[in-house]
């Protein structure tokens, strides 16, 4: 199969073409699944399906493709009709100019924000703040020096990072028993941000982690007994069989197979160091300035950042990145198939591969 006809509509047909090893290697992990959906328009609708889908025969029959991840039980639905648009960087003026706009409680975190009980973190270009409406014991900020959210420097992400990271250290010594860090980010309103100032979060927690990385502990934890290779390694291993990975210092980049919602990519590497974030900084880099991405969530997934009783051998550091849609669609990329069905996707994980390996 060559590159041009490679794509998430094809999904299986690259399958069987791989060697055995990696065949079995894919069907340990992966259900994948294609089906044609059909449907008989009426010729008044013609001019308009023309109009948005190109032709009337292009909905007539619709492929999709159904990816169910065994081991995690993520999963994703793929219509090729709507996978096959083209990503295109798209920009409002208005939309640019909220962004732009200044004046909010993060522009002066020193007088607008309360600080942690140990008090703040001072990076190069970040300081912390204590969330005032917590949702864990302890749960900060790390607010950017720069407002516009979208605006970053890999030098400014790493030491977002490392402020985080100090962050959590304070945090754990002023409680010796919160020992599960979590960082995060939502940029912009879409990803559920509430104020436009640039901004992170991060948790630290006690007793077991939160529960999405818990359940991938335990998945993990139990495809090594039965299978006797690590699932991280597998993982990264299927993605790259599929072209569906590279890598950047040593964090592997996956264009994720069943992602949460669109153009989600998995940075699995070692530790939270500064390959990550130079990763982390060339993914955001490649959404913004090429994919049109305005809004996105990242979630960091690490080990405890001390002693614990579960084993949490073999866990890597993963970071989630995921599009949000665009900022002036009021229509929510989150519905009920999402939250308790199967996620639709409407993003090809083959062009957004392609993207991040033209990244600089």
């Amino acid at each position: 199969m060559t590159d041009t006809q490679r794509s998430i509509a094809q999904l299986q047909e690259m399958v069987l073409a791989l060697p055995q090893e990696e065949r079995d290697r894919v069907a340990r992990i992966y259900l994948i699944s294609t089906t044609t959906g059909r449907l008989h328009p009426p010729e008044s609708m013609h001019p308009w399906i023309e109009k948005y889908f190109g032709s009337v025969a292009a909905v007539e029959e619709q492929r999709i493709v159904k990816v169910t991840n065994l081991i995690t039980l993520e999963g994703a639905l793929y219509n090729e009709l709507r996978a096959s648009r083209p990503m295109e960087a798209q920009t409002d003026a208005q939309v640019e100019a909220e962004i732009a706009r200044t004046g909010d409680p993060f522009c002066d975190p020193e007088h607008g924000t309360p600080a942690d009980v140990f008090g703040r973190v001072r990076g190069k270009h970040c300081i912390t703040a204590s969330n005032v409406a917590k949702y864990d014991g302890f749960h900060g900020l790390v607010i950017f020096d720069e407002h516009n959210p979208l605006s970053f420097t890999e030098e400014a992400i790493a030491d977002y990072v490392d402020t985080a990271l100090t962050w959590a250290r304070k945090a754990h010594n002023a409680d010796g028993a919160a020992r599960y860090f979590f960082f995060l980010w939502n940029g912009l309103w879409r990803a559920g941000a509430s104020i436009i100032h640039g901004h992170a979060q991060m948790t630290l927690s006690r007793g077991i982690h939160y529960a999405r990385v818990e359940a991938l502990r335990r998945a993990a934890l139990l495809y090594r007994v039965a299978h006797d290779v690590s699932y991280f390694d597998d993982l990264v291993a299927v993605h790259r069989s599929l072209g569906l990975a590279t890598t950047f210092g040593d964090v592997h980049v996956l264009a994720h197979l069943t992602p949460v919602k669109e153009k989600e990519v998995l940075l699995i590497g070692p530790r939270l160091n500064r390959d990550m974030a130079a990763a982390l900084y060339r993914v955001l880099h490649t959404y913004v300035s090429r994919l049109g991405v305005r809004s996105f969530n990242v979630a960091v997934y690490l080990r405890p950042i001390d002693a614990v009783q579960e084993d949490w051998t073999g866990f890597p550091t993963i970071t989630r990145i995921v599009d949000r849609g665009s900022l002036t669609n009021r229509t929510s990329d989150i519905g009920a198939m999402e939250l308790y069905g199967t996620p639709v996707i409407s993003s090809d994980p083959f062009r957004l591969i392609e993207a991040l390996q033209e990244a600089p």
